[in-house]
């Protein structure tokens, strides 16, 4: 079931201003990341009132952003973030509450797929754009190429070809027949000398300048 919003902690009024405050990026990502279209692609993943309730939208995202952010692993994750209370904080993860375990963050992420990710990368870079933070002309992607042979066609394989389509063991051998036969016929109407005794050496002769053999 999806769960947009964890739910209020109040315990977090007690702790002193300085613990409480986040670090000024993390505020505004944080900042950033409060806007509804952000969720809009995981109600397609998550049912509306059936079944367990998942891990808070506004958790997750925060989350992943931290995971990516700082290139860690999910246990990595999970044990930084239980440790910090400036990340617990910015992930909306109550002090009187547990993190969520890194295999229910792995199931949520392979739940949601490809589809989500590509809709998320989407709404952040309009969200970018209109809030004039980024003005791309040009996209660079990081790729990565893996060198793969290349059959160049030799001429003993060409030959190897022509041997195969002569002997009828080609895939084009049957479309040759075909055709020839088609050419015998047109010849036979056209010409009332192929009825003659030494018709078929003639129309052999014929075919050979057109179907090259």
């Amino acid at each position: 079931m999806l769960r947009v919003a964890g739910v209020q902690d109040a315990w977090w009024e007690v702790l002193p201003e300085h613990a409480r405050q986040l670090p000024a990026e993390l505020a505004q990502v944080d900042a950033f990341l409060d806007d509804e279209r952000f969720i809009a692609p995981w109600r397609a993943v998550f049912a509306g009132r059936l079944g367990r309730p998942s891990v808070p939208v506004e958790t997750l995202l925060r989350l992943l952003y931290l995971k990516h952010r700082y290139q860690l692993g999910y246990e990595t994750l999970c044990c930084e973030v239980s440790d910090s209370l400036s990340w617990r904080r910015f992930c909306r993860i109550p002090l009187a509450y547990p993190v969520p375990h890194p295999t229910t963050l792995i199931k949520l992420v392979r739940r949601s797929g490809a589809q989500t990710v590509e809709e998320l990368n989407a709404v952040l870079l309009g969200k970018l754009v209109e809030d004039k933070l980024l003005r791309c002309r040009k996209l660079r992607i990081d790729t990565t190429v893996v060198e793969a042979d290349i059959d160049y066609p030799t001429d003993a394989d060409l030959l190897e070809q022509d041997r195969q389509v002569v002997l009828g063991r080609g895939a084009g051998a049957d479309a040759i027949r075909t055709e020839r036969r088609a050419l015998v016929a047109a010849l036979v109407e056209d010409d009332d000398t192929v009825t003659t005794p030494g018709s078929a050496d003639l129309t052999n002769d014929r075919l050979r300048p057109t179907l090259g053999r």
